[in-house]
């Protein structure tokens, strides 16, 4: 069984973290759903997802105000038989800027589980465009993956929620 500590956040050098933002990069109900890696050099199916989450939002007459969100990104591996390998979780701001990798080494999770990641409201490094890209890989034939965020926030007393889907990263125009 791979353990939590293999987990550990990995933080691009030059990039401030708040300093309460927690050290875990998946949140401890992931364990259950980590099973063991694959040998690497059996993976041969691989793709990649985009996912939005929206840590900060306008609103109001011409966008003079912000909300701030939690963002959660849940990686549910929809096979009913098969690890799924995630190899890679970067978060990006809105200039495409690599914001934070949270991967040091890639997890597998087991049929039909789900791992998560969690980005705090008062992480706003992000921004109004923030997006995950995800990495993952099979040893051979797989489902296809699904992978969303769930973006809560608060102003006053309204509550705001909302899914951001991902979508499979897919080379177009080509022939």
């Amino acid at each position: 069984m791979v353990g939590l500590g293999l987990l550990s956040l990995a933080i691009s050098p030059g990039l401030a973290q708040p300093a309460d933002v927690s050290a875990s990069s998946l949140t401890a109900s992931s364990g259950p759903s980590l099973t063991d890696v694959p040998d690497r050099s059996s993976l041969t199916v691989r793709g990649g997802f985009y996912v939005p989450a929206y840590t900060k939002l306008l609103y109001g007459r011409q966008g003079r105000f912000e909300v701030d969100f939690t963002v959660t990104l849940s990686i549910h591996n929809t096979s009913s038989a098969n690890p799924l390998v995630v190899e890679r979780v970067a978060y990006y701001d809105t200039a495409g800027r690599l914001v934070q990798d949270y991967l040091t080494a890639p997890v597998a999770i087991r049929p039909f589980g789900t791992i998560e990641v969690f980005v705090p409201v008062n992480d706003v490094r992000g921004g109004t465009g923030a997006n995950f890209v995800v990495d993952w890989a099979a040893a051979g034939p797989i489902a296809e993956p699904l992978m969303e965020t769930l973006i809560i926030g608060s102003l006053g007393t309204h509550g705001y929620s909302f899914v951001g889907q991902g979508r499979p990263i897919r080379i177009v125009g080509e022939q």
